[in-house]
């Protein structure tokens, strides 16, 4: 079987003998068009409005994060079990429509909620709906998007996550709840109505065999005036190869030639949360009080912070690559969780109590914008990069860990509400 390097090199050379000098091929304005060979594809009307419509799911999973509970999560991990075929099955378009249909009716059912079970089925609803949105939004718009590109529309899916739950905790303050949920479900009204104008991924049409149509759509997607001969030639033959050699199993995921990509997708995804991001988000407020702040203010500055860093983050993603700001962020992560371990620390000690409040609110800003200039988005849009056409519906392999993480907490971690240190001791060890 080719190893990827073989079949990249062969898709290179079959382009190339297909088209001489694409870089030098020009519109009718003198322009360079938007092959894949060129460094400038610009951004068409119709791939804005594409992605633009695609992120409104993106502004509903943020808004989420207001009505999260165990059951959101159980709802998640159905939609974790079916996202992947729901997008091979229906195309990405189709997997967004059958989103937004779980998550309205999760909104109304938590907005008009009667009882308690009327919540739960809620947010159960919701779950679904944004295990489906979580993977089919950043595939979509990698998709559709030129290579120069594709990196800042793709990351723009984490801002309008972080918008999302801004919006929410801010507007949360002056309404209730329920209308809360209203107003989260109008995103979600703006992208049903926006599937009808916005055409579907080329590369799921060029999956499932539909030669013509990935022609108009991919000439649509890249202007009237663009040559998109080579593009299309190196879209189906890169589909055909992977299709041909593997039936898209889940086990496909685990042969050799994946190795390297789950590697890297996984231990990005589970990096994410392990270097900080999950406890600074959680209990934000409670090391504001720790340190003396005020947790309203310092929360507020967190939700609106976050919102430029990951602007800069979109702009600086095509312009200086992945990696980099995957390591400056990293770095710049680690570097704020010193400063607020070091304000603890000299709190502890009585040496300069005074510091602490300003180095803790340094620390945690600190920390927020460096984690939304990379670690925030940048793992989802290389997670739909580095899987080929015929493994990224095969991604229920995250549903797997989400499963097992439920039997973990249900049958090993210990209950320790209103039990005494001495009790749960003895209860762990037995004694």
């Amino acid at each position: 079987m080719e190893n990827p390097e073989s079949l990249e090199e062969g898709l290179i050379a079959k382009s190339s003998l297909a088209q001489p000098n694409p870089i030098k091929i020009t519109n009718e304005v003198g322009e360079r068009s938007g092959l894949p060979g060129s460094d400038n594809s610009s951004a068409t009307p119709v791939v804005v409005l594409s992605t633009l419509v695609a992120i409104c799911g993106s502004f509903a999973h943020g808004c989420s994060y207001s009505v999260f509970g165990s059951v959101l999560t159980f709802g998640g991990i159905i939609g974790s079990l079916v996202n992947g075929k729901i997008a091979d099955v229906t195309g990405r378009r189709g997997a967004m429509w059958l989103s937004e249909l779980f998550c309205i009716v999760g909104w109304l059912a938590i907005a008009f909620s009667k009882d308690a079970w009327s919540l739960y089925l809620g947010r159960f609803s919701l779950g679904i709906g944004l295990a489906i949105i979580a993977y089919v939004v950043p595939i979509y718009v990698a998709e559709i998007t030129p290579k120069n590109i594709r990196g800042a529309f793709t990351a723009t899916n984490q801002f309008l996550i972080a918008s999302g739950l801004s919006v929410m905790y801010l507007v949360g303050t002056v309404v209730s709840w329920r209308a809360l949920a209203l107003i989260a479900a109008v995103p979600c009204l703006l992208q049903v109505v926006g599937l009808f104008f916005i055409p579907e991924s080329p590369r799921w049409l060029a999956k499932i065999g539909k030669e013509k149509e990935l022609e108009a759509t991919l000439q649509s997607l890249r202007g009237k005036t663009a040559d998109i001969s080579m593009e299309s030639a190196d879209i189906r033959d890169y589909t055909q190869t992977f299709e041909k050699d593997s039936k898209a199993g889940i086990f496909d995921l685990f042969q050799q030639k994946y190795a390297y990509s789950l590697s890297v997708g996984v231990g990005l995804m589970v990096l994410q949360p392990l270097a900080g991001s999950a406890a600074i988000a959680y209990y934000a407020s409670y090391i504001f009080a720790a340190a003396d702040l005020l947790t309203n203010i310092g929360s507020i500055s967190m939700a609106i912070i976050q919102l430029p860093a990951i602007g800069v983050s979109i702009l600086l993603t095509d312009r200086f690559g992945r990696r980099p700001l995957l390591l400056a962020s990293t770095i710049g992560m680690g570097l704020s969780l010193t400063i607020i371990a070091l304000a603890f620390g000299l709190q502890d000690t009585h040496l300069w109590n005074e510091a602490t409040p300003v180095l803790v609110y340094i620390g945690i800003m600190g920390f927020s914008i460096a984690y939304s200039l990379g670690m925030a988005g940048l793992p989802s849009v290389i997670m739909s990069e580095i899987f080929p056409i015929n493994i990224k519906g095969t991604f229920s392999i995250f549903w797997v860990i989400c499963a097992a993480a439920v039997a973990f907490a249900a049958f090993l971690v210990p209950e320790t509400k209103g039990r005494t240190l001495e009790e749960i001791q003895i209860s762990i060890t037995k004694l």
